[in-house]
């Protein structure tokens, strides 16, 4: 394995194994597997999750890392081409990711989607510029649209729950007070799907993922014997539902706009996870969010404290994951 940017570079069987050698390293971490390895960690937006389990997964394989965020304690980086640089920004990536990359094994990145044009942010432009110039192994640490590791993780955390791997998945909806990438929500529909689990994805109008994302899910599912559909109708949605992963995101009817989001998003309060979601779920009905999350505004806390979530061994199970990905890109 040379990169790791997209969960849809790999088979099913593939992402098992990976997950498989996750389990392994949980218990077994193989202190000195990397010895002598450097990580380098580029952060063009903010971390909490990513950057501290990478940074401990690196060390429990016996490796080391380095984080560079620009602009803070480092030159500020210029990623658009053709850009006269008589701004902030004292370095352009053309020169910078070379030399980072020069100066370890193996370098993650992680860059946001602007958020101003969608046909842009779904072809991933920005962290493709960047991938083009890295001639080491790479990481997604989440991108304009993907973010493999956290999909990583959310297999592994599924396969921990009891009874059949074929469950009715709900990717839905809450509640945000702006507008956030689509990363997230795109890995997770694809990743269910891959999985074979029938995934619904509720959502209210305006906020419908990307017929391209939608679409990569679909084919993904006939492959893996699932399903997927997508809805505003909740009761229907989390009719008989075993898993329900709440995730916020931007509009997608007007991308871009952030007055018509604001508008759109004025009166959908209401969409905030509550326990009253779940008198149609499958009594055995967990709940799971990537993390970070608004309480009370996306996720309430009779939910996220309750026995339904599971986003604590969610975040958890980043650690296992991203080492697992470590040691297949650097492990001789």
């Amino acid at each position: 394995m040379k990169r790791f940017v997209d969960l849809a570079d790999f088979t099913r069987g593939e992402v098992q194994d990976l997950v498989a050698l996750a389990q392994r390293l949980e218990h077994h971490p193989e202190p000195r597997s990397l010895a002598g390895k450097v990580l380098g960690l580029l952060f063009m937006n903010p971390s909490l999750r990513t950057l501290a389990s990478f940074q401990s997964g690196m060390a429990r394989l016996g490796g080391s890392s380095f984080v560079i965020t620009p602009g803070q304690g480092t030159w500020q980086l210029e990623a658009r081409d053709g850009a006269v640089m008589t701004g902030a920004a004292a370095e352009h990536i053309r020169e910078g990711l070379p030399v980072l990359a020069s100066y370890c094994d193996a370098l993650g990145i992680r860059a946001f989607a602007a958020g101003e044009d969608l046909a842009a942010d779904l072809a991933d432009e920005r962290f493709n510029a960047m991938a083009a110039l890295v001639d080491r192994p790479l990481i997604n640490m989440e991108s304009a649209i993907n973010h493999p590791c956290q999909a990583l993780a959310d297999w592994k955390t599924l396969d921990e729950l009891p009874g059949p791997a074929r469950r009715k998945f709900v990717l839905a909806w809450v509640s945000h007070p702006k507008s956030l990438p689509l990363a997230v929500p795109a890995a997770t529909v694809h990743m269910a799907a891959l999985r074979g689990m029938d995934v619904v994805v509720l959502r209210p109008e305006g906020f419908a993922l990307p017929t391209t994302v939608m679409e990569r899910a679909r084919q993904a599912a006939a492959a893996s014997g699932g399903s997927v559909a997508e809805t505003a109708n909740r009761a229907a949605a989390l009719e008989g539902a075993q898993v329900v992963y709440a995730k916020e995101w931007g509009c997608t009817s007007h991308y871009g706009d952030e007055a018509a989001d604001r508008e759109l998003r004025r009166p959908l309060k209401n969409w905030c996870l509550r326990n009253d979601w779940f008198a149609r779920a499958a009594d055995d009905c967990r709940v799971m969010h990537c993390l970070p999350v608004r309480r009370n505004s996306a996720i309430a806390d009779e939910v996220l404290d309750g026995p339904r979530s599971l986003v604590l061994r969610q975040a958890f199970n980043r650690l296992p994951a991203q080492m697992a990905v470590l040691h297949r890109l650097l492990r001789p």
